[in-house]
């Protein structure tokens, strides 16, 4: 093996128990923190890119350096793609992944602002969203953390409310599995099946865990559109 990535190590050994009525809570709740600056900055910046656009969008949140945004770019030559994430030091990393491809952006920003703003955006003929990635979340994997995933956070709402495709990886299975729990609140059927060795990384996180001999997950959910 080439790698050397720990594996997710938990004492849950399945769906945490409270999950679902964390899902619910959020549901019936509305997230009012204030708007950081520098996500307001970036979400306007990237609806005037969108401003006459009329073909569809592909969202790649947290998508770190920006390795897979460029490869939905190249995928999807027809579309416009953005990639969020919100370490400056990340994103500055993107220029060792840049492509000749002009059909994408790879911005810093909260993604947690940045999906509200989209939600609640006048201008929704530019945020056709087709399909919405989260690749490699971290896992938060002890039980007290389950509010830190994404499935079981007051995000989830704005998440859900923005595309009715999304894919989202893994290397623990329990993560995937508790999002197509929580996806089911919402009407979204999922679908889990093990990522392919054999194809080319989708982003740097899965190459090293490819490299370290673990096996990865991916989840497609579909809901309504």
């Amino acid at each position: 093996m080439r790698g050397n990535s720990r594996t997710v190590e938990s004492q849950q050994s399945g769906v945490h128990e409270k999950l679902e009525a964390i899902v619910e809570k959020y549901q019936r709740t509305e997230n009012r923190r204030p708007i950081h600056g520098h996500t307001q900055q970036a979400f306007d910046e990237v609806e005037d890119w969108l401003s006459d656009w009329q073909g569809e969008v592909i969202l790649d949140s947290c998508c770190g350096v920006g390795k897979s945004t460029a490869g939905l770019a190249q995928r999807y030559p027809e579309a416009r793609v953005i990639g969020i994430d919100k370490s400056a030091l990340r994103v500055n990393k993107h220029q060792h992944y840049e492509t000749r491809q002009n059909n994408y952006q790879v911005v810093r920003a909260d993604v947690v602002d940045f999906w509200r703003l989209m939600r609640a955006s006048s201008n929704q003929s530019a945020w056709h969203i087709a399909a919405h990635y989260l690749l490699y979340p971290n896992p938060y994997p002890k039980p007290s953390q389950v509010q830190k995933r994404w499935h079981a956070s007051q995000a989830m709402p704005d998440l859900m409310a923005l595309s009715p495709r999304l894919e989202v990886r893994s290397n623990w299975l329990i993560y995937l599995e508790e999002f197509a729990v929580s996806a089911a609140k919402y009407a979204m059927q999922c679908d889990i099946s093990e990522v392919n060795p054999e194809q080319p990384a989708f982003t740097p996180f899965e190459e090293k865990y490819q490299d370290s001999g673990q096996q990865c997950w991916r989840l497609v959910g579909v809901g309504e559109s």
